[in-house]
């Protein structure tokens, strides 16, 4: 992301304008606070636009040590989350397609 800070386009605006961001992170519950958050500053700082419930995670059961590649089955608690986080994606980058943030001429 850094390749492109200095680059802008007729109306003073990143190329990462007007694009969506989400995130899926597994890991328990407070690191995966801390990675989005860490993330999405970034991804702001550089012009992305964060959706509503914009990361899914998984974080296991309490004091135990599965991993995800381990479980049987998908929890539904999951699944739901990125249904949701992929329908608010589709639905925030059609509204910035039809109405991009305006420039600052």
């Amino acid at each position: 992301m850094d390749a492109f800070l200095s680059e802008s386009d007729g109306d003073n605006r990143m190329p990462s304008y007007g694009r969506v961001a989400v995130a899926a992170v597994v890991g328990n519950e407070d690191g995966a606070h801390f990675v989005s958050s860490q993330l999405y500053q970034a991804l702001n700082d550089v012009g992305f636009t964060i959706i509503a419930n914009g990361v899914t995670y998984w974080a296991g059961e309490a004091m135990q040590s599965t991993n995800f590649v381990d479980i049987k089955e998908i929890p539904e608690t999951v699944v739901s989350a990125t249904r949701m986080l992929a329908a608010n994606c589709v639905h925030l980058a059609r509204l910035l397609k039809t109405t991009p943030y305006p420039g600052s001429r």
